[in-house]
């Protein structure tokens, strides 16, 4: 396209980006979707039917190579699907910009017709006599506007009155030589990206092959901006943004999966099938970015992202629910959303908010992970029809240093945390198929603050019928009958021995240290006293597990004490979701979020 003699440095004239058939271009993305298209179809079939058979009938060394030798073709497929999508949009990409300057030729071109000018090969234009002279009365002589370089203002000489088609005239060349300069420059821009879309040989993937994709999907996402990035409806409701999903072609959807997995697959409103698929190929972009960064942040986040796409790839056990991949990132201490149990087709929705030292890391792909997975299979042993999800869609304090970190001890983010998770409840309400679906809010430590905090906006939690606060330092209100549900819909779990739901108030603390300070151990007891003289405030608000809250209390297994003959111990802290180590908490949470509150075993309010 860019060969031949003519307007601009490139080569390109005006006469070939009027002849250009961006049809074909168009026609050639075509069948790059169709390339894609294809992989995405063997990727599935092998990830849902080949691998599921295999686990299912198929036992032994040879059965597991080849579950090993199918993941590695399914990697493959997707990395395919990926390159082939960004090819297609590349291609369409610069089809919608060359027709933009097409646009703005072809009005140039019929605007000489209209005046009767010629517009030669080279881009000038010779314009008729017309107009009267000063001094004779008669028409001015024509001539020919030619292509400036650096267009100004036409200066009259003298005395003598312009050719009135003199400016007319070198408008339309300006205007023809701007289109071909930017149709130039969008040629040569697009050529670039194209010629790095290209795969190492060989028939496997490495990471390194994903930290080139992640480069090939920044330079096309950035080629693609006003192809598609401007019509993502970011401000929108989650309601909208489900109604502008529901209104694009096929084409369309497929392209945004391609060059913005990450910000579809991250867009509350949008369905649970939808954002899973942009998010495991976000998953494997996020990886290969980070294998570029190196440092003790990338490192930390990746272990949490191999693990995370490591359950993916290994597919569910036997009475699991399978997995649905609801937000990844590496903003911040990193994201990631996992469900378990599609969430828009059950009846019942548990989401599970973690707190203190929470981040993208390995332990959170394995620990947390699993509560939401124990969750979901006791929900679904009362209701086959459940899903439980954990939330990591804010950043939860950090105390590396102990508690000396003033997140900690904040209510900042758990009040940004708190806005994030309201709108992601919002999504989850306006993609649930069922009529009126039971939904739950589960935070437990900080995570209870943040869920306190969403709470507190307009209405409640969206959709939230029932929550549950489990090693809660308080949550931001003082009252069961503050959050939204009902006082009869709050559940809490505090075990005996866990230190997190004993934090003393902030007024307590004070009062104790100036007690201290005057007279001892016995001064600090005393004012702490006077500050908290019913003692049920912690540092966050009223103690949920009182009666003053007044929220239902369910059994908790007491919990290891804090201190053992092995040294400190924070244990009861975090097994209230383990049905191996707190049975009784585990299923009480479970009919919870199985909508069977009515079953729970409760206990007394401290």
């Amino acid at each position: 396209m860019t060969t031949g003699t003519g307007t601009g440095a490139s080569g390109l004239t005006w006469a070939q980006l009027r002849d250009l058939k961006c049809a074909e271009l168009e026609g050639a993305a075509d069948g790059w979707g169709k390339a894609s298209n294809r992989a995405d179809a063997g990727r599935d079939r092998i990830e849902k039917q080949l691998l599921n058979g295999l686990r299912e009938t198929q036992q032994g060394a040879a059965a597991d190579a080849a579950v090993g030798r199918l993941r590695q073709l399914s990697r493959n497929l997707q990395y395919v699907y990926t390159e082939c999508g960004l090819v297609r949009t590349t291609l369409n990409s610069l089809a919608h910009e060359m027709k933009a300057q097409q646009r703005l030729l072809r009005e140039a071109l019929e605007d000489a017709e209209a005046l009767r000018f010629t517009v030669h090969p080279d881009g000038s234009v010779t314009y008729p006599e017309a107009g009267e002279g000063l001094i004779d009365g008669k028409p001015l002589a024509g001539g020919t506007a030619s292509v400036r370089t650096a267009p100004g203002l036409l200066q009259p000489s003298g005395l003598v009155a312009p050719n009135p088609n003199t400016a007319k005239a070198q408008d339309i060349a300006d205007r023809v030589a701007k289109a071909v300069r930017t149709a130039a420059e969008v040629d040569w821009r697009f050529a670039r990206i194209l010629r790095k879309l290209k795969a190492e040989e060989g028939l496997k993937v490495p990471d390194r092959t994903w930290t080139d994709a992640a480069g090939d999907a920044a330079a096309v996402r950035d080629a693609a901006g006003g192809y598609l990035k401007s019509a993502i409806p970011h401000d929108a409701s989650p309601a909208a943004r489900r109604l502008w999903w529901a209104g694009l072609t096929d084409e369309q959807r497929e392209e945004y999966l391609a060059v913005y997995p990450d910000q579809i697959g991250n867009l509350d409103g949008i369905p649970a099938l939808v954002r899973d698929t942009a998010n495991r190929d976000n998953l494997q972009l996020l990886i290969g970015k980070l294998e570029g960064q190196g440092g003790e942040r990338a490192e930390t986040q990746l272990a949490g992202l191999r693990e995370i796409d490591r359950q993916l790839q290994a597919g569910r056990r036997p009475g699991e629910p399978p997995m649905y991949l609801l937000g990844i990132g590496d903003e911040g201490n990193g994201r990631a959303i996992v469900s378990f149990g599609n969430p828009d087709t059950a009846r019942n929705v548990a989401t599970y908010v973690p707190g203190l030292n929470t981040s993208l890391d390995k332990d959170f792909a394995e620990g947390d992970l699993k509560r939401a997975r124990d969750t979901a299979i006791g929900a679904r042993y009362y209701d086959s029809s459940s899903a439980a999800i954990v939330w990591l869609g804010y950043d939860a304090p950090q105390s590396p240093d102990g508690l000396h970190s003033l997140d900690v001890v904040g209510d900042g983010r758990a009040e940004s945390g708190g806005s994030s998770f309201h709108q992601f409840m919002n999504g989850l309400s306006s993609t649930n198929e069922n009529g009126d679906p039971h939904m739950t809010a589960i935070g437990h430590s900080y995570g209870s603050r943040t869920v306190g905090a969403a709470a507190q906006h307009g209405g409640g939690i969206p959709g939230v019928d029932d929550i549950v606060l489990v090693g809660s330092p308080g949550v931001g209100v003082d009252r069961a009958e503050d959050l939204g549900v009902g006082k009869g819909h709050v559940f809490v779990g505090a075990a005996e021995n866990d230190v997190v739901t004993r934090l003393p108030s902030k007024q307590e603390s004070v009062a104790g240290a100036a007690g201290w300070v005057a007279a001892g151990p016995v001064g600090a007891r005393l004012l702490g006293e006077v500050a908290d003289p019913d003692g049920d405030d912690l540092w966050f608000g009223r103690d949920p597990a009182s009666r003053s809250f007044g929220a239902r209390r369910f059994q908790v297994d007491e919990g290891p004490r804090l201190i053992t003959s092995d040294g400190l111990s924070l244990d009861a802290h975090s097994r209230y979701f383990d049905p191996n180590r707190d049975a009784v908490s585990a299923n009480n949470i479970a009919l919870i979020a199985a909508g069977r509150p009515g079953k729970i075993k409760t206990e007394e309010y401290r």
